[in-house]
């Protein structure tokens, strides 16, 4: 007879369901710990407007509704037949004591001793640690504690995260000059029956080269021509894709990735300014990650003084755009007058939580730092006419418990890419100077 497959139990820690407050459904009928520190650990969370406040409150509400007059110290059944059981964790008292291991006391020895008391107390079934938290999952292996990542909301091959661009070479001119006399081309010449939606192609061969994009309304590979977007020129043709998708009124969504110095904001906000007509308003933001763990009420001032710091690179964007025309041009002046006006606005993301955002084009830079929970909240936020986009590096994060495979744009690129409402480009070429470029390869 086969033998029966081994019973687990996940013991999840405070960054798990900070992480995501539905957390404990997504272990299929293995059971569930919480070990009593963790439930110190969101008592603190549980005040303020971000997402992990939101989350830390949420699984609080969850907690009190399934244990409803049962005792948490015992096995209670999770809502429905696909989950297993879950139990607050409240004896430390282990053999080994992990303060003592390590030297201090802290709170994640505590959830290290709950976990090792647990694995004393259920011999016969497999006790897992799971957090995003990289130190505590070293710690649990150095105790012989199996540990691992919150892996449900990520991304698996992140070495072929999908691009938005395809090139195709060719010996010969002639695909390339049918391309331009016809307005249109075959997918099956570039050797795709049906390319993703808004994909975008290089036609290269030794003298010629062309720009398209796959309309999946026509079923053809058509023309993307290089335009300029309020005095800033696309410099190569990955900005000129991430231009032809901010500025094609059928593509509402659009992501925008690349390292520091490709252009990914620059472009995103002029394309913005350039249809300035069609939306009421121009939302810029970013996610704030606070200096060296430290939240901005450490910093002195009004929320605007301690906000502005964080929002300077979109400032700096501005400024550039700005400084493109004199200052008696009429251009200058409009965009004075837009910030002016509030017809372009650079906010904090908690701004738009609980709002429809309808007619703006709103702007998320540093997307990467977001969570999938935050980005997904920013998007469903999307009344009529209303285009987001969202630009970052998926390799440059800067939020504790974030990865480039779990974070929200590399979520939301992985999830999306094949609709008809959403564009994707990546940036490759460093346009900021000779010496960022120099300094991004070889430092």
């Amino acid at each position: 007879m086969p033998r029966a497959k081994q019973k687990k139990i996940f013991v999840l820690d405070t960054s798990v369901l900070l992480y995501d407050s539905d957390a404990v459904k997504n272990f299929q009928k293995n059971d569930i710990a919480i070990p009593i520190t963790v439930l110190e650990e969101l008592d603190t969370f549980k005040k303020g407007n971000d997402v992990i406040n939101l989350h830390a409150r949420e699984f609080i509400r969850y907690l009190d509704k399934i244990s409803d007059k049962n005792m948490l110290q015992e096995w209670i059944s999770l809502n429905g037949q696909s989950h297993g059981k879950l139990r607050v964790l409240n004896d430390e008292g282990s053999k080994t004591d992990a303060a003592e291991v390590f030297g201090s006391k802290k709170k994640d020895h505590r959830i290290l001793n709950a976990t090792l008391k647990l694995m004393e107390s259920e011999p016969d079934k497999k006790v897992i640690l799971v957090s995003k938290d990289i130190n505590l999952r070293i710690k649990a292996r150095a105790l012989n504690i199996e540990a691992e990542d919150y892996e449900t909301v990520r991304v698996k091959d992140i070495d072929h995260l999908y691009k938005g661009k395809t090139e195709v070479k060719y010996n010969d001119a002639d695909v390339i000059n049918e391309f331009y006399n016809d307005g249109k081309l075959d997918p099956k010449k570039v050797g795709d029956d049906k390319p993703v939606s808004n994909h975008f192609f290089i036609l290269k061969n030794h003298s010629s080269s062309a720009l398209g994009f796959y309309n999946s309304r026509t079923q053809h590979i058509e023309p993307v021509r290089k335009m300029a977007a309020y005095g800033v020129n696309p410099r190569n043709a990955e900005q000129t894709f991430a231009l032809q998708a901010i500025m094609d009124p059928e593509i509402s969504l659009v992501t925008i990735t690349g390292a520091a110095g490709t252009g990914k904001t620059l472009i995103a906000l002029a394309g913005a300014m350039e249809q300035r007509r069609n939306f009421k308003q121009i939302y810029m933001a970013r996610p704030i990650v606070p200096l060296s763990n430290k939240d901005i009420g450490y910093l002195p001032g009004d929320i605007k003084s301690k906000i502005d710091p964080y929002m300077q690179p979109l400032w700096d964007n501005l400024n550039f755009i700005k400084n493109q025309f004199s200052e008696t041009s009429k251009q200058y002046k409009r965009v004075e007058e837009m910030v002016k006006t509030e017809k372009l606005r650079i906010v904090p993301l908690a701004y738009i939580r609980g709002r429809s955002l309808s007619n703006v084009i709103f702007i998320v830079d540093e997307a990467q730092n977001l969570t999938p929970h935050e980005v997904k909240t920013i998007i469903t936020r999307a009344g009529e006419n209303t285009k987001i986009i969202f630009t970052g590096d998926i390799y440059q994060i800067d939020t504790p418990y974030l990865d480039t495979q779990s974070n929200g744009l590399s979520f939301l690129v992985d999830r999306m890419h094949d609709n008809d409402l959403y564009a994707h480009i990546n940036l490759e070429k460093g346009e900021r100077s000779e010496l960022a470029n120099l300094a991004s390869k070889l430092l």
